[in-house]
Protein backbone atom coordinates (compact mmCIF):
# COMPACT_ATOMS: atom_id res chain seq x y z
CA UNK A 1 0.00 0.00 0.00
CA UNK A 2 1.69 3.53 -0.97
CA UNK A 3 0.23 6.47 0.86
CA UNK A 4 0.74 10.32 0.19
CA UNK A 5 2.06 12.64 2.62
CA UNK A 6 1.25 16.32 2.31
CA UNK A 7 4.83 18.39 2.57
CA UNK A 8 5.30 21.46 2.58
CA UNK A 9 7.85 22.47 -0.42
CA UNK A 10 10.38 25.06 1.01
CA UNK A 11 12.39 25.56 -2.45
CA UNK A 12 11.72 23.91 -5.95
CA UNK A 13 14.25 23.71 -9.08
CA UNK A 14 13.70 22.03 -12.29
CA UNK A 15 12.53 18.90 -11.72
CA UNK A 16 13.02 18.52 -8.13
CA UNK A 17 11.86 20.03 -4.74
CA UNK A 18 12.93 19.97 -1.47
CA UNK A 19 9.72 19.32 1.06
CA UNK A 20 9.56 19.39 4.69
CA UNK A 21 7.56 17.07 6.49
CA UNK A 22 7.12 16.57 10.35
CA UNK A 23 10.77 18.52 10.79
CA UNK A 24 12.46 16.35 8.10
CA UNK A 25 12.94 17.36 4.57
CA UNK A 26 13.81 15.14 1.50
CA UNK A 27 14.31 15.88 -2.35
CA UNK A 28 11.88 14.57 -4.26
CA UNK A 29 11.13 14.49 -8.26
CA UNK A 30 8.52 16.94 -9.55
CA UNK A 31 8.82 15.35 -13.02
CA UNK A 32 5.04 13.65 -12.16
CA UNK A 33 3.74 17.16 -11.63
CA UNK A 34 0.72 18.66 -13.64
CA UNK A 35 1.92 21.92 -12.57
CA UNK A 36 5.13 23.81 -11.41
CA UNK A 37 5.85 23.90 -7.69
CA UNK A 38 6.80 26.84 -5.72
CA UNK A 39 7.95 27.51 -2.09
CA UNK A 40 5.04 27.37 0.04
CA UNK A 41 2.78 24.77 -1.70
CA UNK A 42 1.94 21.65 -0.01
CA UNK A 43 2.34 18.49 -2.33
CA UNK A 44 1.17 15.05 -1.75
CA UNK A 45 4.49 12.60 -2.21
CA UNK A 46 4.45 9.21 -2.82
CA UNK A 47 7.15 6.68 -1.26
CA UNK A 48 9.22 9.49 -0.27
CA UNK A 49 9.83 10.34 -3.98
CA UNK A 50 7.43 11.69 -6.35
CA UNK A 51 5.38 15.07 -5.51
CA UNK A 52 2.56 13.87 -7.43
CA UNK A 53 0.12 16.87 -7.33
CA UNK A 54 -0.65 20.20 -4.74
CA UNK A 55 -2.77 20.05 -2.13
CA UNK A 56 -4.91 23.01 -0.40
CA UNK A 57 -3.12 23.71 2.74
CA UNK A 58 -6.05 23.04 4.76
CA UNK A 59 -6.65 19.61 3.50
CA UNK A 60 -2.75 19.31 4.38
CA UNK A 61 -2.86 20.62 7.88
CA UNK A 62 -5.47 18.29 8.43
CA UNK A 63 -4.15 15.10 7.09
CA UNK A 64 -1.19 16.02 8.90
CA UNK A 65 -2.87 16.06 12.66
CA UNK A 66 -4.63 12.88 11.81
CA UNK A 67 -1.53 11.15 10.63
CA UNK A 68 0.54 12.38 13.55
CA UNK A 69 -2.08 10.95 16.24
CA UNK A 70 -1.76 8.02 14.11
CA UNK A 71 1.37 7.27 14.27
CA UNK A 72 2.59 8.37 17.45
CA UNK A 73 3.54 6.41 20.47
CA UNK A 74 1.01 4.83 22.96
CA UNK A 75 0.94 6.19 26.21
CA UNK A 76 -0.04 4.82 29.43
CA UNK A 77 -3.80 4.50 29.63
CA UNK A 78 -4.57 4.89 25.85
CA UNK A 79 -7.30 1.73 24.84
CA UNK A 80 -5.41 1.14 21.41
Amino acid sequence: MCMAIPSLVVSADGNVATVECFDVRRVVSTVLMPESVAPGDYVAVLANAYAVEKVPPEVAAETLVYLETALREPTAGDSR
